[in-house]
């Protein structure tokens, strides 16, 4: 990267998944671009995603089948307009893909298709059991090869620099430098914030940055209690986040409980299929009703070899562990995935503040509603960029020339905490996300929910604390995602408390029932408004 203070950007992309990397590529045909990872380019969900691209590929399927499956799975919460477009996007979006070098898997040049829970035809894109990695791999390539993109890796945002309320760039920092990067537009692609929780799929980073940098900017945020549980994470002391691909079910494998029993018949008619927040509700139950600590999902009554050649990756890191899918069934049990709220945007990825765009997992856009259909998610990766991308070349060539401001670039001191500040750091990680996974799990009460916020206010006093005591920590990433992880949590909580019903990802066992008058959103900053309402 430009150390220097005479860098200039058109484009600011805070993620460097999916959603990111496709904005990118598309709006550097505009101009000038900066792409800013916090890790490595790799390290992001899109790499970890086995499942696919849901899309309506064959003759057998149609866009209203999965407009409605999707629609079914949100429980009552999607934007259907938002649904239409993204899903209608599907088939030209595949199709960049397969330009920029995507193999998806096929038999005499017909795509494999596969199929997960909640859909009722195949329709699922994929590349054996490591699709996100597959795809997201050529992007990066393609990216670092375009004269008009920077990517920069291990710098960290810590804040959107706004002037008479319009964003105007960001704020980040590194092990030896300040910097602010001025640009016309800035788009926040920062994924989800499953690390908010003790077990989880996501990675290490999955802290919720993007919606708190939002958040506090004054961005409106909205549907923060619809935190989705992938059924099947692999129960095991060394591979707590590694996934079990909903796919496994659509070839046939079923789960069972600790007497060996089938039993996801009893709690809906699609049985293994069905859609997630009723499979891991049901999983849980099974759970608690016998003690046991785990279920499991068999694949071995199906004798089927060629199961080990369809999920590589799964079917070694199980042999890795001792645990050989096609003889024995895989012990499993829910972990928090997939973000269906976040950031409000309208169906051109636009946020409440001007010049602010959200992509992919961080943003809300009525695609999910409140349970998301499996799959759905790389499609709205790309759909969001290429929706963003629609409306800012619209405009782009009258704005541009308010921006050209060069980048601000100042040396910094370099520190190392103190034992006792790092301390308190882990501690205040730890209680956090044990805290959520107790009391804003699966299954949520009235009095779980009060004492997780209550708890969540003393650690938001703790963080206040150090920083006033030790103003250097706010130039430490730990303490920077600590801040964001905090603020993400109380988000949750307060939206959990404001929805008095059970819907979708959200269970509240003192208000079982869905409410016959659907409350769309659950709003911070005031708000709370209908959906169409929020944005024009």
């Amino acid at each position: 990267m430009d150390r220097s203070n005479s860098a200039t950007y058109d484009f600011i992309v805070v993620g460097s998944g999916l959603a990111g990397l496709s904005f990118a590529l598309k709006a550097s045909e505009l101009g000038k671009v900066l792409v800013i990872s916090k890790d490595e380019f790799i390290q992001t969900n899109t790499w970890r995603a086995q499942g696919g691209v849901a899309s309506v590929t064959s003759k057998s399927d149609s866009f209203d089948n999965h407009v409605q499956d999707t629609i079914i799975a949100g429980d009552g919460l999607c934007n259907k307009p938002s649904v239409i477009q993204i899903i209608e996007q599907g088939p030209k979006l595949i199709q960049e893909l397969i330009n920029l070098g995507v193999h998806f898997d096929s038999t005499n040049n017909i795509i494999d298709l596969g199929k997960e829970g909640g859909h009722s035809e195949r329709r699922i894109l994929h590349i054996d059991d490591f699709t996100g990695q597959a795809v997201h791999s050529i992007l990066i390539e393609v990216a670092k090869n375009k004269p008009n993109i920077t990517m920069v890796e291990n710098l960290q945002v810590s804040a959107l620099i706004m002037e008479n309320g319009i964003c105007m760039g960001v704020k980040a920092y590194d092990d030896t430098h300040l910097y602010e990067f001025n640009a016309t537009y800035t788009l926040l692609a920062t994924g989800g914030s499953g690390k908010v929780f003790l077990y989880t799929s996501n990675w290490s980073g999955a802290t919720g940055d993007g919606i708190a940098l939002a958040y506090k900017a004054g961005a409106q945020i909205s549907n923060m209690e619809f935190t989705q549980f992938h059924p099947t994470c692999l129960f095991h002391p060394v591979a707590r986040n590694f996934l079990i691909s909903e796919a496994l079910r659509g070839e046939g494998a079923k789960l069972l409980n600790s007497k060996g029993e089938a039993f996801m018949s009893k709690y809906h008619k699609l049985a293994d299929l069905a859609p997630r927040d009723i499979v891991a509700r049901a999983i849980d139950q099974e759970m608690k009703s016998s003690g046991s600590e785990c279920v499991w999902l068999d694949l071995s009554y199906l004798k089927n070899e060629d199961l080990k050649n369809r999920f590589p990756k799964i079917y070694q890191r199980c042999l890795e562990l001792g645990i050989d899918f096609l003889k024995q069934p895989i012990p499993v049990v829910p972990a928090a995935h997939y973000l269906c709220g976040g950031i409000t945007v309208n169906n051109s990825s636009e946020t409440s503040i001007p010049n602010l765009f959200a992509l992919g997992e961080c943003a809300d856009t009525g695609l999910h509603g409140a349970n998301r259909l499996a799959s759905n998610s790389l499609l709205e990766c790309l759909a969001t960029a290429e929706n963003a991308f629609a409306k800012i070349a619209i405009s782009y060539s009258e704005l541009k020339a308010n921006i050209s401001k060069p980048s601000k670039v100042m040396q910094k001191t370099k520190l190392d905490l103190d034992a006792e500040t790092k301390f308190q750091i882990t501690i205040l990680w730890d209680e956090i996300r044990s805290t959520m996974w107790h009391r804003m799990g699966i299954v949520r009460t009235n009095q779980l929910m009060k004492g997780a916020l209550a708890q969540i206010l003393f650690f938001e006093d703790e963080i206040r604390s150090i920083k006033m005591q030790r103003p250097q920590v706010a130039e430490f990433q730990s303490f920077t995602e600590l801040e964001n992880l905090c603020l993400v949590a109380k988000l949750m909580i307060l939206s959990a408390i404001d929805r008095k019903e059970s819907r979708g990802c959200h269970y509240n066992s003192n208000y079982p029932e869905r409410l016959t008058v659907i409350k769309k959103s659950t709003c911070r900053l005031g708000y709370n408004v209908e959906y169409h309402l929020l944005l024009p």
